[in-house]
């Protein structure tokens, strides 16, 4: 007998080993322990691993890996398991789902005796088409207990009137004796089998090809089934049934069996058709309804409308009276006055002349006032905005308030440091807070004290809303008395124009209008708050300015108008020949040399001729196309500094982009003093 040497012996033993270990489909391996940083037996190493152990787990080249090397997070936890097994020689079995691979694995794993290798064995099995397949039974269970469950309820209400089972490869119909009962077909035919055709007769014309796409759908896709239709009965007569049943498959996939139940759901419509009747005739009266309302919106509407007509016919009329009221009285003393003065000069008794003058001159001055706080009003008087800051301007009327008010009212200022600067007309300002003190004394008769604040106001969204400007920053100054303050009603309507809670000829109820349409017209806003027995007070919010600060303005009082150092020539242009002859007269008789234009076109002809002119006052509003405005830019166009005087009777403020003029460009409002009117000339001939 021949004998191998031992190495060859060795050899083909290791052989039959390793083929045995791939021929093994599950996963397995070998694992040793070692000791770690983390102490004794804290780790394990591979040392063996066969092909499976790739496929079952998704782990390439494992062997010589440590567990802590390749799986750091669960590290803890494995070797606490396989070290288990290591120290009692109990072999364990488990099952894990591994999310990385998408896999169900079962493990088993036992040690490798002896004790003393400090190796463990792992056997990893591929249990996910099992797994599924549980899962899959578990779903066919549940469907199948809902089912049943559903059928016993059906049984217990009675509701069940027939059962069918369907042999669909041989298109076989057997049913029960209920159900052949109830659709007057014969119990012993019902037994040995009906086809799908006999069945499908009984159902109702309008309902059969439903009933047909649904069966057909139902054998597509198999698994629970469920439709309604109606069918004749035996009394002859259409009810409504609702059928119930499953298609189950062969092993090849193939529809093999359709059983099912017949549930009478006829009362179940009944009660279905008429809360759809309901819900129609609530939709009926909903739409009635919301019909009427509308009828009812649009007539609350036409109401509302006919009341701001009526509430704005009311404003004019009073808007009207007051001004005919007023300007009678003002018209009456000018008329008389020049009355006066022509029966004087017939009669040769000129020194009566200056009495009746200086009357109609007052009379004229009272008359441009008024007009004035009707453009504040309106939001259309011709502003002239500076940068101002208001503790410098109150800080200068203090003694003209104090004086105004009278010696029983206390007069106090509460100024904000760090105060902001606005860009405001600087005398309309003066003129709308002393009209405030002035309201102020008059709510005060018997005395108190009266408190003029400034203030910087930062309003968010909301604040700004309530006052009816645009969020941002502002400048406030406010005017408190502790008089009698004023009720709702009265607040609301305080800033109506010719308005007046005051005796006849005590005042004319324009002077917090105007200022009211002073503070909107300057980008702003006027409130009123005000308590009845404790007092009023009355705020105007100006938007803040933050270009340069305001200069004051040293005004020299001059004793007479100047006149021409060097004969200048001017071009007046005024459509209104009276106006522009008294423009002319008063600038000839201080020497200058006058050129007259009643339009832009005519104006712009003399501008053109070459002839050699200083200075151009203009009516803002003119005729031919050509208002003041576009000819001054028409005159800028070839002479960027040229200098220019607007003069206007009503409020082209936003012609005048709203007293933002370029340097040059000045503006004084009709009707002027011929004084004031001949300084602003000297003054932008002397620029």
């Amino acid at each position: 007998m021949l004998h191998l040497p031992d190495d060859d012996a060795l050899f083909r033993s290791e052989a039959r080993y390793r083929a045995l270990f791939e021929a093994i489909d599950e996963g397995f391996c070998i694992i040793e322990f070692i000791d770690g940083p983390e102490g004794p037996l804290s780790d394990y190493v591979h040392i063996e691993a066969n092909s499976g152990y790739e496929r079952q787990t998704g782990i390439t080249n494992i062997v010589g890996k440590r567990l802590r090397e390749i799986e750091p997070a669960a590290a803890d936890k494995w070797i606490e398991l396989y070290g288990g097994v290591l120290r009692t020689g109990e072999p364990i079995r488990f099952e894990q789902e591994f999310e990385a691979i998408g896999r169900h694995i079962e493990v088993s794993s036992s040690r490798v005796e002896p004790p003393s290798l400090r190796q463990v064995s792992v056997l990893f099995r591929d249990i996910t088409a099992r797994k599924h397949a549980e899962a899959a039974l578990k779903a066919s269970e549940a469907v199948a207990r809902e089912n049943i469950q559903r059928v016993k309820l059906a049984l217990a209400a009675g509701a069940i009137i027939g059962t069918w089972f369907w042999d669909i490869p041989a298109d076989k119909f057997t049913i029960d004796e209920a159900f052949a009962d109830a659709f007057g077909l014969d119990p012993a035919l019902g037994r040995s089998g009906l086809s799908l055709d006999q069945i499908i007769e009984t159902v109702h014309p309008d309902d059969k090809a439903g009933l047909s796409a649904a069966i057909t759908e139902a054998l597509t896709r198999s698994g629970p089934w469920a439709h309604q239709y109606r069918t004749r009965r035996l009394d002859g007569n259409f009810y409504w049934l609702e059928a119930n049943g499953r298609v189950e498959l062969s092993a090849d996939g193939k529809p093999l069996h359709f059983p099912g139940v017949l549930l009478d759901i006829e009362a179940r419509r009944s009660v279905e058709a008429e809360r759809d009747r309901a819900s129609a005739a609530l939709r009926a009266l909903n739409d009635t309804l919301e019909q009427r309302v509308s009828e009812r919106t649009t007539e609350l509407m036409r109401a509302e409308e006919q009341l701001r007509h009526a509430q704005k016919m009311e404003a004019v009329g009073q808007l009207t009276g007051g001004l005919a009221h007023d300007f009678n009285n003002l018209l009456a003393g000018i008329s008389g006055s020049l009355e006066l003065m022509q029966t004087r000069l017939a009669q040769g008794r000129i020194s009566d002349l200056d009495r009746y003058i200086t009357g109609a001159q007052g009379a004229a001055k009272r008359a441009a006032g008024l007009t004035q706080r009707l453009l504040a009003f309106s939001r259309r008087q011709t502003l002239d905005p500076k940068p101002a800051l208001l503790n410098r301007l109150v800080s200068g009327m203090q003694d003209l308030v104090t004086r105004s008010v009278g010696p029983t009212i206390h007069v106090e200022t509460a100024f904000a440091g760090g105060l902001w600067t606005t860009f405001v007309d600087v005398g309309q300002l003066e003129n709308a807070l002393l009209n405030l003190c002035i309201n102020a004394r008059d709510a005060m008769p018997d005395g108190g004290k009266l408190t003029i604040e400034t203030s910087n106001r930062w309003f968010d969204e909301r604040a700004a809303r309530q006052r009816g400007l645009p969020p941002g920053q502002y400048v406030s100054l406010c005017v408190s008395d502790t008089g009698t303050g004023m009720p709702p009603e009265i607040v609301e309507r305080a800033f109506d124009p010719f308005y007046t809670t005051k005796p006849i000829g005590q005042g004319t109820g324009l002077g917090l209008s105007m200022v009211h349409g002073f503070a909107g017209q300057s980008g702003g806003t006027a409130r009123i708050y005000s308590e009845l027995g404790k007092g009023t007070m009355i705020c105007i919010y100006l938007p803040r300015h933050l270009g340069e600060e305001g200069i004051d303005e040293d005004v020299a009082e001059v004793a007479s108008a100047p006149r021409s150092a060097d004969h200048e020539t001017i071009l007046v242009v005024d459509d209104e020949p009276l106006v522009r002859m008294v423009a002319v007269e008063i600038l000839e008789e201080l020497g200058y040399h006058v050129l007259e234009a009643g339009d832009g076109p005519t104006a712009m002809r003399i501008m053109n001729s070459g002839q050699p002119i200083d200075l151009l006052v203009t009516d803002v509003g003119l005729p031919g196309g050509m208002n003041g405005r576009q000819l001054a830019d028409a005159v800028r166009a070839d002479r960027p500094d040229f200098k220019i005087l607007f003069v206007t009777g009503y409020a082209e403020n936003a012609v005048l982009n709203h007293g933002h003029l370029e340097h040059g460009m000045h503006v004084m409002t009709k009707p002027f003093l011929s004084d004031a009117f001949a300084r602003r000339v000297r003054e932008l001939l002397s620029e």
